[in-house]
């Protein structure tokens, strides 16, 4: 009898776990269609992500392409003054797509929009350097004028009179059109070489052999270059489109701008304000911080350049000769805090 009942009890607690188990059983269905139909919805907003992006790339590869060639239309036919200055505002709506773009373009789809953008550039530059007269050439006795119709202060290997250089000629005296775009320095050693806001509105400055000076650009320019420069320091204001460095070192620079691209430069600090993504290309030892020089009109300056002000990725940089993604360039690093603080003036 005693046997009975305790198999009684032990078939007695099977039916109970066998009905737990039964009541369990919808729980664990219903949690388990939750989570396919959480997946479902998940996959499903990342096709719909995805299908944005594709989207955007797609209007900005049309758009680009749109407007590229008809910058390149507007080159091929620039035998006048407006047709250029068309040219170059349409150039600054093109890099102005491309920074709206950076944050859905795959970062070839940059590098291939940037790549074009320089290519443009230099072929304004060469189109306004076509059409300016041919006295802007000629040597002078105390002046002479540079191969991409810079201002020389002096002869190469002649050092210049101390102080300031000469403010350039208008463009009245200058008669001619060549003036009205393009000015900088070249072939100066150990000089001071600045330029006032009425200088350098929009116009494109060249900056080229320059050791160890120091140039302060005060105010806007449209374009920036400085080629073979040695131990300088440049402060320029805001410039409404691209700056260039190509073969500088042991030099330290504050720009705002566009766009950046440094190539076969060493040793060098940059301070920087940048609404696109900084280039560098052969290059070794380039440091970044963020932009710090001021001056009395700068507000006025940004306000002329178009540049957002709120908009900077001074250490968002590309090197094109570093594509490993996992591990940081050894080409270019950021500035540490402590070497930050420069007294400019």
């Amino acid at each position: 009898m005693e046997t009975g009942n305790c198999s009684g009890a032990v078939v007695g607690n099977g039916d109970i776990g066998s009905q737990r188990d039964r009541s369990l059983l919808p729980e664990r269905l219903q949690r388990r269609d939750q989570e396919r139909q959480l997946e479902v919805e998940r996959r499903k907003q990342k096709r719909q992500n995805q299908e944005v992006v594709e989207e955007k790339s797609d209007y900005f590869t049309s758009a680009f392409a749109r407007e590229r060639a008809a910058v390149e239309e507007l080159l091929e036919g620039g035998e006048s003054v407006e047709r250029l200055e068309e040219a170059a505002a349409r150039l600054q709506g093109l890099q102005k797509l491309l920074n709206d773009s950076v944050l859905f373009l795959a970062a070839y789809e940059v590098r291939q929009g940037q790549e074009a953008l320089a290519q443009l550039q230099a072929a304004l530059a060469d189109r306004r350097l076509q059409l300016q007269p041919k006295k802007r050439f000629a040597f002078k006795t105390r002046r002479k004028d540079a191969a991409l119709a810079t201002e020389v202060d002096a002869a190469p290997g002649t050092q210049a009179a101390e102080g300031i250089p000469a403010s350039p000629p208008s463009v009245k005296e200058e008669g001619g059109l060549g003036s009205s775009w393009l000015c900088g320095f070249s072939n100066l050693k150990s000089q001071v070489l600045e330029k006032r806001a009425e200088e350098l509105h929009q116009r494109d400055v060249v900056l080229t052999e320059l050791s160890n000076c120091t140039i302060k650009l005060y105010g806007n320019p449209n374009t920036l270059r400085l080629t073979k420069a040695r131990g300088c320091t440049l402060l320029c204001g805001p410039v409404s489109t691209s700056v260039f460095l190509d073969d500088c070192s042991e030099c330290v620079l504050a720009v705002a701008c566009q766009q950046l691209r440094v190539h076969t430069t060493r040793d060098t600090r940059i301070f920087l304000q940048v609404t696109s993504r900084a280039i560098v290309e052969d290059c070794k030892g380039i440091q970044f911080a963020p932009y710090t020089w001021s001056y009395p009109g700068i507000d006025k300056d940004f306000e002329s350049s178009g540049l957002d002000r709120s908009k900077n990725n001074w250490n968002d940089v590309d090197d094109f000769n570093w594509l490993a993604r996992d591990m940081a360039s050894p080409n270019w690093s950021i500035l540490p805090e402590e070497e930050r603080t420069i007294q400019w003036d």
